[in-house]
């Protein structure tokens, strides 16, 4: 039996004006992408959205969108 979920995994937050700078930011998402593919997550696999508010506030939404057909490390 496999534990494999073929759902997608997110990594996200929401950071108020002030709480953030575009070095963070990139640091954030290089973190995020970081984590991703340290859970078996390939380069293809991940999508990173930044969406900027027009108070100055920003979303970084992480997301691995799992290969339906991947190995489950050779257990049924």
């Amino acid at each position: 039996m496999s534990l494999y979920q073929p759902e997608p995994v997110e990594i996200s937050t929401r950071m108020r004006p002030g709480e953030w700078s575009e070095e963070s930011l990139s640091a954030l998402v290089a973190k995020y992408r970081e984590d991703l593919l340290g859970m078996g997550a390939t380069a293809s696999e991940i999508e990173i959205e930044t969406e900027r508010d027009v108070h100055g506030g920003v979303r970084v939404v992480a997301t691995w969108f799992k290969s339906p057909t991947a190995a489950s490390d050779g257990e049924d």
